[in-house]
């Protein structure tokens, strides 16, 4: 059966590195064989300009249908203009929670040709290969109350973050059976010390690793300290767990791993929603934000969005293959030169979103 693909391309940069990713995906289509039926829709302001909502009912549809979606970027000038009622509605994070999608899984590797673009040391990044799991449906992001009260000037803020069970476990399960497919380690992330939320996080971990997992090895570690060996240490790291606002602080400083945020792709992941076809809903988007300081410029790194695809590849459409060669395409192309601005060190020449996408191409022909 042909799977479909629904590809938002979004605001600011998203359009500039989804078309590099979409002509990555045609190449598989047209010279591999992919079966894959691929749609495209308005999300963001050109949905609002469109049909005053930032996604449209049928398009929010097509989200449900769709066994994957490729996600461009979201937010950016013209936002604060919209009504923060259509904002609410047509939101990226309302979007994560219709679709259930709550594993988002963030993968953090050192590219050996971009050493000379990373901050830290060579030593310290060299093979890391390590996954952030981050709750993606729960926590402070999505609790109530929240909100602003008082008068100007005297302002009181409201943010809650909660917790049930339930949400734990299952996020718990998925970052577990992860690990043992990897080497078999597994840390979970917390603040124990001070927040109940993680008091109850870090028991439920423990007891879903002790009854259901007892051959993965866990280990706590509190979220300041996890910050500061990353920086220290990554290697020390296989898969890391977090809750939702800890995943997406924590996996932003793998930038500094990989040499920019526009290396950085994610996986967000639903239960399988049919034991007959284990088909789940999939939203596959680069990290990096909108970035409208550059947009248009036609500067921007596409290889978070490429390597998206590639994780689309490997968990929606079972082509581990497809996906293999891929990144193995953008190591090649890196390896032969190929820059964006934010990933060229000094001397090196920077390229446009375009010639990247030209040079992994290049590269699928010879890997």
């Amino acid at each position: 059966m042909t799977a479909t693909l629904l590809i938002l391309p979004g605001d600011g940069v998203g359009p500039e590195v989804i078309g590099q990713a979409r002509r990555v995906l045609d190449w598989f289509i047209d010279r591999q064989g992919l079966e894959v039926e691929v749609r495209e829709a308005l999300y963001g302001l050109p949905a609002y300009a469109a049909h005053g909502a930032l996604i449209d009912e049928a398009t929010l549809a097509e989200t449900r249908r769709a066994d994957a979606i490729l996600f461009g970027a979201t937010g950016g000038p013209g936002y604060d203009e919209i009504p923060t009622e259509v904002r609410r509605a047509g939101s990226l994070l309302r979007l994560r929670r219709e679709l259930k999608v709550y594993t988002n899984l963030r993968p953090i590797t050192a590219w050996p040709a971009l050493a000379a673009a990373v901050p830290l040391k060579a030593e310290t990044v060299r093979d890391v290969d390590m996954m952030v799991v981050r709750e993606l449906n729960g926590g402070i992001y999505f609790g109530q109350p929240r909100g602003i009260d008082g008068d100007e000037g005297a302002e009181v803020a409201t943010n809650t973050l909660t917790y049930a069970t339930a949400e734990i476990e299952r996020i718990a399960r998925a970052a577990f059976a992860l690990a043992r497919s990897r080497k078999g380690r597994l840390t979970s992330v917390d603040k124990s010390n001070v927040l109940e939320t993680s008091a109850l996080w870090r028991r439920v971990v423990s007891r879903v690793g002790g009854e259901e997992f007892p051959d993965v090895a866990l280990e706590h570690i509190l979220v300041d300290n996890c910050a500061m060996q990353i920086v220290r240490d990554p290697r020390q790291f296989d898969v890391l767990l977090a809750d939702n606002m800890f995943g997406d602080i924590l996996s932003d400083i793998g930038g500094a791993i990989a040499g920019s945020l526009g290396m950085l792709p994610s996986a967000s992941l639903a239960a399988p929603a049919d034991a007959a076809t284990a088909r789940q809903a999939a939203l596959y988007e680069p990290v990096h934000g909108s970035a409208p300081d550059i947009a248009g410029q036609g500067i921007a790194n596409p290889l978070g969005a490429i390597l998206s695809l590639a994780m689309a590849f490997r968990h929606t459409f079972s082509r581990p293959d497809a996906a293999a060669r891929l990144e193995a395409a953008v190591a090649t192309a890196l390896a032969g030169g190929a820059r964006t601005p934010d990933i060229a060190a000094a001397g090196e020449a920077a390229g446009s979103t375009a010639a990247m996408g030209d040079a992994v191409l290049a590269a699928l022909d010879t890997v």
